[in-house]
């Protein structure tokens, strides 16, 4: 077994190769999207680094103000992830990444995922650690291979691990950016069409969950077509072609006992989700690919309309939604990339306030996939104006919002 040597590792640096699966919120990637350094140690051990860059620019009507300004301009640092992964067994890797959440606000480089894998077989694998909870398509591919640059912005509502952006105590948060502490068995069969990932999660950290009870998360997909080919569980929103001809689709759900409401009046948890990712490349060379989802969301056995009226408590989304998109990659490059042009559609229908809804069409520029791109859209609806808070019954105007992201990926 050769020993770690620093001047072998300097010299491999110089000429980078091509990576491994690296996962994240946005993180699944498939084989086409890898990238970073990897840093062969011996025949069995070896270790990899990459980063990733979201910066946006949004530009929001609202009401005349003092100062008679009808939009509200704002530059967003979105996303700015280090990532970390290594082997050290023919059967164990590890995962590291971390990202700079409320970045708005200055921001603080925290842990997003830590996970030691247990790879055997494409049967039968486990994680263990931090990670994503197993959930609908979108939260599997995460922001950087969503196929739409803000798709949680203005979109469906979130999964607990996803209601705040640091975890919190004292019944208020369930995780961060859609990852909890847990374990997940995940794999695949017949020939890898049938793909299942089973987690159990702390969920719920105190507040309505007096006697600790799991977060369980399940996601359950077949691929009709070609089979997908991404890291562990996750997913992707586009393959922009490379990935063959894919029609897929999931089902996922979270239940959670006492996984909502109050110490004094808690509520269970129960989020099911259906998704469909239809990608075709065309004759000649263009590609059509069409995202599809579904959710609907409940809380059962307590938590009353006079605690969610009074406030405080983990108060999760109740009802039912759905986001549709669909986009049109040109095969001529222009420049440097591609254009796709997409439209989409999102529709929130809470069960104890008025439904919302925006229309967003925009253009994506794919200059090296999921690895660099830069998007452009204009949004329009009340969805934008009501946002979150579900509860509200207030009659909401529609808005409109122009944005410019930029994504880089190494």
């Amino acid at each position: 077994m050769t020993g770690f040597n620093p001047q072998k590792l300097s010299s491999r640096a110089i000429g980078l190769l091509s990576g491994v699966a690296l996962g994240a919120i946005g993180l699944a990637q498939a084989p086409e999207a890898q990238a970073g350094a990897t840093f062969k140690i011996d025949d069995t051990k070896w270790v990899s680094v990459g980063a990733g860059l979201r910066t946006s620019f949004r530009a929001q009507e609202s009401g005349a103000g003092a100062n008679g300004e009808k939009w509200n301009n704002d530059f967003n640092l979105d996303n700015i992830r280090l990532y970390i992964n290594g082997q050290i067994h023919k059967y164990l890797k590890v995962e590291f990444n971390t990202d700079c959440q409320t970045c708005g606000n200055g921001g603080e480089v925290r842990v997003l995922d830590a996970i030691g894998k247990f790879e055997v077989t494409p049967y039968a694998n486990l994680w263990v650690g931090r990670m994503l909870v197993p959930a609908e398509r979108r939260e599997m591919n995460g922001p950087f291979y969503s196929a739409v640059y803000n798709i949680f912005s203005a979109g469906t509502p979130f999964e607990p691990a996803d209601y705040n952006t640091v975890i919190k105590p004292g019944g208020v948060s369930a995780g961060s950016f859609g990852r909890d502490d847990g374990a997940t068995f995940w794999g695949a069969v017949f020939d890898g069409r049938l793909q299942y990932a089973a987690g159990f999660f702390r969920g719920l950290r105190g507040g309505a969950n007096v006697n600790d009870n799991i977060l369980y998360g399940q996601r359950v997909a077949y691929n009709f077509w070609d089979v997908e080919k991404n890291p562990g569980y996750y997913t992707s929103g586009t393959y922009y072609g490379k990935g063959g001809d894919i029609l897929t689709v999931g089902v996922s759900n979270q239940y959670q006992e006492g996984g909502a409401g109050t110490a004094n009046d808690p509520g269970n948890f129960r989020g099911t989700t259906a998704d469909v990712l239809m990608e075709k490349v065309l004759p000649g060379g263009g590609v059509v690919t069409l995202n599809g989802e579904y959710k609907n969301y409940g809380i059962s056995n307590g938590y009353s309309q006079a605690s969610r009226d009074a406030g405080g408590g983990f108060d999760m989304f109740e009802g039912n939604a759905y986001d549709v998109s669909g986009m049109y990659l040109f095969p001529q490059k222009v420049g440097i990339g591609q254009f796709q042009p997409f439209l989409r559609y999102v529709n929130v229908a809470p069960s104890t306030s008025s439904t919302r809804e925006v229309y967003e069409g925009g253009v994506n520029y794919i200059i090296d996939g999921h690895n660099a791109k830069v998007f452009a859209s204009y949004q329009y609806g009340d969805l934008l104006t009501k946002g979150l808070n579900y509860k509200s019954t207030a009659t909401g105007e529609n808005s409109s919002q122009v944005m410019v992201g930029f994504q880089w990926q190494i």
